[in-house]
């Protein structure tokens, strides 16, 4: 069999110009929780640690199956409030958190947590288990680990009658960052390494 070569004219043969964007290594689109859980994901492939997301319990009430394969939930509602959104277990320890994002760039709101998902902290801690919050700055691309120790003293001032959010010189005080890599992307358990370990 014999190949054909077709000449081209020297245009077609030149290599196209790049339209290659500069990628910003900061969050690239993703939200928090894609971030944790290609994290997660990386932790256990790597047998660090095992770190699930919790599903959220939800009650289905209605349900439309003109067929099987196309069956639509029409009403649903939340079962019981969650606790926290992770839990799981690292280097023999229990593992609690609360993961939450803002876009705001000067302040984090304490109106995004529930005193359910608090009081639950509480308790893992009590248990000497190990509680914290991530929070994201998604307009700064910045994310902090907040230990609930740390945290709860600005719940307590939010339920005196103080301030309902926490700055972001209050949080870059009482919080360590969390730099975003490749593989993990956002390695939080570097930090927990050095707070707890």
């Amino acid at each position: 069999m014999a190949i054909r070569m077709v000449k081209k004219s020297k245009k077609e043969w030149q290599k196209p110009q790049s339209t290659k964007k500069q990628i910003e290594f900061g969050n690239r689109g993703m939200s928090l929780e894609d971030d944790l859980n290609d994290t997660n994901t990386y932790y256990l492939a790597q047998e660090r640690a095992v770190i699930h997301k919790k599903p959220t319990p939800v009650q289905i009430v209605q349900v439309d199956y003109p067929k099987r394969s196309s069956a639509m939930i029409k009403e649903a509602y939340f079962k019981r409030p969650s606790t926290t959104d992770y839990n799981g277990v690292y280097n023999g320890k229990y593992l609690d958190f609360e993961a939450k994002e803002t876009k705001n760039k000067t302040a984090f709101p304490l109106s995004n947590f529930h005193p359910h998902q608090i009081e639950h902290m509480t308790q893992v801690t009590k248990q000497e288990g190990i509680a914290f919050v991530i929070t994201s700055f998604s307009g700064l691309g910045e994310v902090y680990l907040t230990m609930f120790d740390a945290f709860f003293p600005f719940w307590e001032r939010m339920l005196q009658g103080g301030r309902k959010s926490i700055t972001l010189d209050e949080i870059r005080q009482h919080s360590d960052q969390i730099p975003y890599g490749l593989n993990p992307r956002l390695d939080f358990l570097s930090i927990i390494d050095q707070k707890c370990f």
